[in-house]
């Protein structure tokens, strides 16, 4: 399968709208964490976070904020920024443009953020035009392959580290599946990138206008 780590410069040029990286002159970078919370892995990436004093961005799912409310209050209450992920992880190419978005007013009622990131980047232009009025929508610069099996650990790490620069979104994932690449990947990127005198903010996002 194909899967591009580095997204193309063509790609973000062809689709300007969405938010591929933050350009910046200072060492930052945007970690991102999509698919949460959940208990068996939102805990320790809070404190793996906390550890190094690195902020985040939770992209999270409605129905896991539905059930796990006091993950997603220590999620902000630690200072990270959060985002919408539709309620239920829906495939935006597979979901007629008007179910796609009252999925994503439903998750809203509870995230309450004006950043949104369509779950496996795919996206409707139409609904795309509608959330646009509202929402920031944020890709990624960097795919750290956390979620796929068929990759070792190292090869994660390597995603990550290989081509991390100012300004980069890195997404990784907040979940059972990710987590056996995220604990090992997670501490190392933290470290490694600190060293090299990066530091790890929150995408800035504010409470969602109405419509």
């Amino acid at each position: 399968m194909n899967i591009f780590v580095k997204t193309p410069g063509i790609v973000k040029r062809y689709f300007t709208r969405f938010t591929w990286h933050l350009p910046t002159e200072a060492k930052r970078i945007y970690l991102t964490f999509d698919d949460g919370p959940i208990p068996e892995t939102t805990p320790w990436i809070l404190s793996v976070l906390k550890k190094f004093e690195a902020k985040a961005t939770f992209f999270c799912v409605g129905d896991n904020v539905s059930k796990y409310p006091e993950l997603f209050e220590s999620i902000i209450s630690d200072g990270h920024s959060v985002g919408n992920h539709t309620f239920n992880h829906l495939n935006g190419w597979k979901t007629d443009t008007e179910s796609y978005i009252d999925n994503i007013e439903k998750a809203d009622k509870l995230i309450n953020s004006n950043l949104f990131r369509p779950p496996y980047g795919k996206i409707r232009n139409t609904a795309k035009t509608l959330l646009l009025e509202k929402y920031k929508l944020i890709m990624w610069d960097i795919l750290s392959r956390d979620f796929d099996p068929d990759i070792s650990k190292e090869v994660c790490l390597s995603n990550v580290m290989k081509h991390a620069c100012p300004g980069s979104i890195v997404i990784f994932h907040d979940s059972k599946k990710s987590f056996p690449h995220l604990s090992f990947v997670l501490p190392v990127v933290l470290e490694s990138l600190y060293e090299k005198g990066y530091e790890f903010a929150a995408i800035e996002y504010q409470s969602t206008p109405k419509y």
